[in-house]
């Protein structure tokens, strides 16, 4: 079996232990889980001669994901920054892929869509600003930047990359959750309980569409 192939699966069974890792504290084990089920990917990648966005988009994602499974501000800031270049290395990715058009994200029907998002946008800075905190600004950066990247996935030919807008889009909505739980949900509101296992099927299921439809 080819060593890509074995880093595939292995990533895959990373993703489905962490599964039942997620909503758990802060160990060893479920950094190590976490970490592992995107950085196999990003050697996958690398093996497979995969474009070098790819590559640094999946590693920037990869160290997001050992910070965000640590606790503290620190962490969560380091995990913030990281998932930015994320985002901006899977953006120049887009941009630079076969017969993209960035101006068709204006033109009906990707019109529809484009505003939506845009709408999400201005919705998200209007729940977050005033929830952030000390982490208001890094979290206001932090949207535009999330826009970007499903705009950018929009401007790809559906025919040549389709699983790409749909993997756009789970990120986001992932990114979305989690902001939610982070910042609105109180402590003991009872949705916490479910959104671990609804941000990471997202999460994970994004990066293996990103990884499929470019290596």
């Amino acid at each position: 079996m080819p060593l890509v192939t074995i880093l595939e699966f292995a990533a895959a069974l990373a993703a489905l232990a962490y599964l039942g890792l997620t909503a758990r504290d802060p160990s060893p084990l479920r950094s190590v889980t976490k970490t592992t089920s995107v950085a196999l990917l990003a050697v996958a990648a690398l093996l497979a001669s995969g474009p070098l966005w790819l590559v640094l988009a999946l590693a920037f994602c990869a160290l997001g994901d050992f910070c965000l499974s640590r606790q503290g501000e620190q962490a969560f800031m380091a995990g913030v920054g990281a998932f930015a270049a994320g985002h901006l290395a899977y953006v120049i990715l887009f941009l630079q892929g076969p017969s993209g058009d960035f101006a068709q994200i204006w033109q009906l029907p990707d019109l529809l869509l484009t505003l939506a998002l845009l709408a999400l946008g201005l919705g998200m800075i209007r729940v977050l600003a005033p929830r952030a905190g000390d982490l208001k600004i890094p979290v206001m950066i932090y949207i535009p930047i999330i826009l970007a990247m499903g705009l950018a996935a929009l401007s790809l030919p559906e025919r040549a990359l389709p699983w790409v807008l749909p993997a756009a889009l789970a990120f986001m909505v992932s990114d979305v959750v989690l902001a939610f739980e982070t910042f609105v949900l109180d402590q003991d509101h009872r949705l916490r309980r479910m959104t671990p296992y609804v941000v990471w099927p997202l999460y994970w299921g994004a990066q293996a569409g990103f990884y499929l439809s470019f290596s």
